[in-house]
This record gives structure tokens, sequence and C-alpha cells, in this order.
């Protein structure tokens, strides 16, 4: 291939390696130590190859050097390579085509080219193509060498430090959109009922899950709920149970038969979702205020408690089967209160799936019922009593519970 001018100084200098201190490179102060870094020249002149070493090893630059003829040599050692030295004429590849395939193989490694003085301009490019230095040929000295190097992988670094808070960041941004769809604000403007929401989100494995709820007033005396589960973790699921809960609004605001609500929820989660194995659990009620009566459907989903008179008890609805199987259409259950001073409790299985001392036992229902019927709660208002649940849960678990917990509670007369 064609070289660039040779003068003193990094490959390109005619100098023999052991005149290096003659040949005009400067002072040879020793480079603090540091960490020890892998370097790859990728370089398919010996001579040059050897001078590279000789500077390294000069300057006691706390280096190890290794060398390859070509690129696809280069993609064989690329293997815990700190930094990448680039010669930018190559018998496989020249100028910039080269540093692209480069930075694409070398992952996590630095990448400094070598340029001619007369192709300086390249060495601009390539920072802007991916590259972290450049270097002129026949300008550089052992120890700027070292320290070009060491400066390319730091600067690797910070860039890579920056892309993950980044990443992170917009993560976070992205979650807090989709929660923000989980978790609407009731719409209703009745006060003859008070609805109490709680959502904590499985933070300790920095994942969102696809709980959501929902509250509904399409006249002045009925109200419909909804509490769901989308099996998994992420955002496609957290997506999943946006559109499941918008899905589910828009049916119950357009005035669907109670009866084909369900259905229809299922068949948006079986043509939305991206693998057919993903399923989703719900729970409905729809209050009928004037009647004092509540209408409870379950696909899957743990059942509603009531707390009236001072007593607890699950609702005794049929459990039905999961949404995402084609099931048959959950069976209605009608609740008559027998009071206008109870409550009733919706929740998500994160809420009941954790332990219970250190066997493997769960919480379940029955040890959620026996923390409701608990004179310790007493003293707990309800607005904080979804709260308080979760506290008294975590402790039993003896630690954060592993899935994200969604609750609604909805009280009459203020009671329990």
């Amino acid at each position: 291939m064609t070289r660039p001018h040779r003068g003193p100084g990094l490959p390109g200098a005619s100098v023999a390696p052991r005149a290096v201190p003659q040949g005009g490179f400067g002072h040879h102060a020793n480079v603090p130590p540091g960490e020890r870094l892998r370097v790859l020249l990728v370089e398919d002149d010996e001579g040059d190859a050897f001078l590279v070493g000789e500077l390294l090893a000069e300057t006691n630059a706390n280096i190890d050097l290794l060398v390859a003829a070509s690129l696809s040599e280069a993609r064989q050692r690329m293997t815990g390579v700190d930094c990448v030295l680039l010669d930018l004429g190559l018998p496989d590849a020249q100028g910039l085509d080269g540093l692209r395939r480069v930075v694409e193989m070398a992952s996590g490694a630095a990448v400094c080219v070598l340029t001619g003085r007369s192709d300086e301009h390249l060495g601009i490019v390539a920072v802007a193509e991916g590259a972290q230095d450049y270097l002129v040929k026949g300008q550089v000295d052992g120890v700027l060498l070292a320290r070009a190097l060491r400066y390319a992988v730091e600067r690797k670094r910070a860039d890579e430090n920056a892309r993950r808070l980044r990443e992170v960041e917009l993560r976070q941004a992205e979650s807090a959109r989709l929660e923000r769809g989980l978790l609407p604000q009731p719409l209703m403007t009745t006060d003859q009922v008070s609805v109490h929401t709680f959502y904590r989100p499985g933070r300790h494995a920095a994942l969102i899950g696809g709980d959501f709820y929902d509250v509904v007033q399409t006249r002045p005396d009925r109200i419909d709920l909804i509490v769901g589960d989308v099996c998994g973790h992420g955002v496609d699921e957290a997506a999943l149970g946006v559109e499941l809960r918008v899905a589910w609004r828009a049916l119950v605001l357009a005035g669907v038969p109670d009866d084909e609500v369900l259905p229809a929820l299922e068949q948006v989660l079986m043509s939305e979702r991206r693998l057919q194995e993903i399923f989703a659990t719900v729970a409905t009620t729809r209050l009928d205020l004037a009647a004092d009566r509540a209408t409870v459907r379950l696909a899957g989903h743990p059942p509603p408690l009531l707390l009236s008179e001072g007593k607890v008890a699950p609702v005794p609805a049929r459990g039905g089967l999961l949404l995402g199987v084609r099931p048959r259409p959950p069976v209605a259950f009608d609740l008559e209160f027998n009071t206008d001073d109870w409550s009733l409790l919706m929740y998500t299985d994160g809420l009941i799936e954790g332990r219970v001392g250190t066997g493997d036992d769960r919480l379940d229902v029955p040890g959620l019922t026996d923390l409701l019927a608990d004179p310790a709660n007493q003293a707990v208002s309800l607005p904080e009593l979804p709260g308080w649940l979760v506290g008294r849960a975590e402790q039993l678990n003896g630690g954060p519970l592993a899935d994200d917990v969604a609750m609604l509670l909805v009280t009459r007369g203020g009671g329990r």
C-alpha cells in the first residue's frame, strides 16, 4: 500500500528502533503505570508495528501490545482488548470503511486511529465516526502515545457510562409513562362511595409489570371497577396492561352488555400480545348503589375481600379461567350488602404471593383475610390501609415482595 511521509515518531519513522533516544522523540519520562491495558495494534507493516512496541516498552507504559496484520486477524484477537490502535490503510480495509468495521467488532474497546500528515482530516472524521482519538504518524513520541491510548480508553468508558445513564433515564421516563397509563384517575363524581388506590411496582427487580386498575362511573348509582394483571414483567407487558385497561374503559363507557365485556377484552389481549403464552387475570365489580348490590366476575383472579360489620371474608365468586386461552365467559356473582357500612378490597396476586415465615407457605387469600381481621389494623385509616397491608406482607415475607401490587379499596359508609 502507499505509505505516508516517514518522519520521526510513531509508525512511519525510518529510524531504527534502537536509535530512538537520538531520533528526536523528545524526553522519555516514565508514564505512571496505572491500570494495565491490552492494546491491539492493527498494522500490516512489521517495521511500524515493531517501532510501536519499542516506544511503549521504553516508556514503561504498563501496556500489553498485541499485533494483527489485517482486520480478519484482528477479529480473532479482539477478546479482552481495551483499545484498538488502527492503521487506516490495511490489505483488507481502507480508510473509514475499516474504522466502521472495527468499531462494530470492538464492542466496548476504545479505538484510536493512525493517519498520515497529509490525511490528518481523516482523523477528525474518524472521531465523528466513532473513534475516541487519532494520532498523526511522525508527530507522536512514546510518552504521548501511551497517554493517548489511556485517554482513548477513559473516553470510551465515559461515553459508555453516559450512554448507560441515558438508557436508564429513557427507561425511567418510559416506565413513568406506562405507569400513568396503568394507573388512571378514577372517573367518578359520586360521593356515595370513596375509592382508595394503591400501586407499588417491583422496583427491586428494576422492571415494571402489567398490573392495572380502573374505576368508571356510568350512572349516578352505578360504578364499574377492574383490577388486572398481565403475566410477566417489563415494558411489553406493561404496554399490554395499558391497552387492556383503556379497552375496558371504552367498552364500559360504550354500554357494551356486561357479559360481553370480558370476552371482548380477551380478544384485545389475544390480538395484541407478542407471545401466545401470555395471559392475564382480571377481577371486575359492578356496584349498583341503589340496590345495595355488587356483581363480581373473576377470570383467574383472586377474589375481592368484603369488610363489613367487623368481619372479613372473600367474595364467594367462581374463580373462572384466565384470559388468553379462550375460556368460557366468567360467571357473574351477585353480592348483596346487608348494611350501608362496608368496604370491598380488590388486589393483584403480588400482594398474596409472598412467603410466610421461613418455609414455602404463601400468604394467599386466607392469610390476607387474617391480616385484615387483625385488630391491629383498626387504628389504620382506610386511605392508609392498602399501604399497611403491603408493609405487613413484606414483614412476613422477610423482605420486598417479588411482584407488583395494585389495589382498589372502595368504601361506603366509612366502615369495615
